[in-house]
């Protein structure tokens, strides 16, 4: 089920908020079954088969974790744990990799080996993740949960279960252990409602209007058609910021929808893209899935504890594993390196010139908007092969952004720089005014660069220069007003014109639902 869809937002989840408040009257642990099952109804709707995947995987590892828990030695505990992570590897391998890896062999052999009719079940690369980490942690001694209604709960609970974040143990059983969560506040209400409106209109009104620019681009460069280098420069940055609105707007409905009862998820995204480093992208891009393959996959690895060569070795394998995490595709995993070699490039050089770099006044600024700007564009390069089907593809994009491609410009520009004869002189070879997108007609038949040029300035203008949620609203996930944020801190006060803004743009999302569209990080 869709939080941008019909049947959640006036069916699904009035329901299930009511229900949980009335039955918490008669008990909590009811309340939270409640819960569960709505859960897993919610992800049944997709497709209800799969239910029996989940509840495996659940069931499983709550017994594993039981049996890590209660060994009697720490040797059999770490045999448990090891046994009970290659089951997950070995189910999330299955469904997600077995036609990556039956394709690479073919290609490699020469055989011909079936492939299998394998349809990747939603969100098994968060609910697996997410109890991969319950089990480490409980070897480590940092958690405990033999009640299986709350184990059940704390991987089923419906607004992170399909695309994240992931969450550990203790954020969030502690949670629903507090009387106070079942009961209805207010404040909560007020302020998940409004948070999930920002979140419904990035997502419909924004998300869903890049992807229109999109899949043409992307598909046309499938295709083998070169795009030139207005078309290339289009479908990457509408792509980049599609992938930016999409999931932000995702995060912020999980929060939201989550608050309305009562429970605070995690942070997954803070405006990444004002990141002056791929380090700090890092921390703001998908926050939790980076905290994960620190502590679970870096960490373990051996980190930064054996020098630097071995850390950025560390860092790209970190970062190939987390690319092939994304999706079963090379693209994924270029991408991956890509940003593996960034990041290792990021701490070269603070580790060579950190001491020099100018970081307080005007020169501290300039730095740090021109350390913005390179990030951005390294990071706009690595979506092109994130969201391309194939290496092929990417390449002819990326040969568009570099204008091997060609420029061709509107001929009304032609016509001024006739007017201007000597401006001709200073225009660079393979400049044409034929018109923007003649490769691609489909994208000139949406009216041409003008309306996207629109639509690109005031998606640029919120990701560098609007507040995010989290700054709204003193939203830290921890339950804590959140100090130090600017002058956007605004202590949530529902007001009347407040109101009626959200529910303009509330009625203004709902009357775009007739064009539903999955978010991007479901399929992963």
């Amino acid at each position: 089920m869709l939080f941008n869809s019909y049947e959640f937002l006036f069916l699904f989840l009035p329901v299930v908020f009511a229900g949980f408040f009335f039955l918490a009257r008669f008990g909590h642990n009811i309340s939270a079954l409640w819960l569960s099952l709505a859960s897993l109804f919610f992800y049944g709707w997709w497709s209800p088969k799969y239910i029996w995947l989940l509840l495996f995987s659940i069931v499983f590892n709550y017994s594993m974790g039981y049996l890590v828990g209660h060994a009697l030695t720490r040797t059999r505990a770490k045999s448990f744990l090891v046994l009970a992570v290659v089951v997950n590897l070995a189910l999330l391998g299955f469904y997600k990799y077995a036609n990556f890896f039956i394709g690479n062999i073919n290609a490699i052999s020469g055989d011909s080996i079936s492939f299998v009719s394998i349809v990747l079940p939603l969100g098994i690369s968060f609910f697996t993740f997410t109890q991969i980490a319950y089990l480490v942690d409980v070897h480590r001694g940092i958690a405990r949960e033999y009640n299986f209604n709350h184990y059940l709960l704390f991987v089923t609970y419906f607004p992170h279960l399909i695309a994240g974040p992931v969450l550990h143990h203790g954020q969030m059983m502690p949670q629903f252990a507090r009387s106070e969560t079942y009961r209805i506040r207010l404040d909560n209400v007020a302020v998940g409602l409004s948070i999930f409106t920002i979140g419904l209109v990035k997502k419909v009104l924004l998300a869903d209007s890049f992807a229109e620019y999109t899949g043409p681009v992307f598909s046309a460069a499938e295709r083998g058609i070169q795009p030139d280098f207005i078309e290339a420069w289009t479908g990457a940055l509408a792509f980049t910021l599609q992938l930016y609105f999409d999931f932000s707007g995702y995060c912020d409905m999980a929060i939201g929808v989550s608050l309305l009862f009562g429970i605070k998820l995690p942070i997954n995204f803070n405006s990444p893209y004002k990141a002056s480093s791929i380090i700090e992208f890092w921390r703001r891009w998908h926050m939790t899935l980076s905290q994960f393959l620190r502590d679970y996959l870096y960490i373990p690895l051996g980190g930064n504890r054996k020098g630097a060569t071995w850390r950025h070795v560390n860092l790209v394998v970190t970062m190939v594993l987390g690319g092939l995490w994304h999706g079963a595709n090379w693209t994924f995993v270029i991408w991956g390196a890509l940003h593996g070699v960034y990041l290792v490039i990021n701490h070269a050089w603070r580790s060579i010139f950190g001491k020099w770099l100018p970081v307080q006044g005007i020169q501290g600024k300039s730095y740090r908007f021109v350390a913005a700007a390179l990030t951005f564009v390294c990071v706009v390069v690595a979506w092109i092969f994130f969201r391309a089907d194939s290496f092929n593809a990417a390449v002819l994009l990326l040969k568009g952004c570099f204008g091997y491609g060609g420029i061709s410009l509107p001929s009304k520009v032609g016509a001024v720089v006739e007017s201007i004869g000597a401006l001709g002189r200073f225009l660079p070879s393979g400049v044409s005014f034929d018109g923007v997108f003649i490769n691609i007609p489909a994208m000139g038949a949406m009216g041409g660069i003008g309306p996207f040029a629109r639509l690109l300035l005031a998606g640029m203008f919120i990701v560098w220069l609007a507040p995010n949620c989290q700054e709204l609203f003193n939203y830290d996930g921890q339950g804590r007003a959140k100090a130090g944020l600017g002058k956007w801190t605004l202590a949530w006060q529902p007001k009347p014109w407040v109101g009626i803004l959200l529910g303009c743009l509330f009625y203004l999302a709902v009357s775009k639902l007739d064009k539903v569209s999955p978010f991007l990080y479901y399929q992963f």
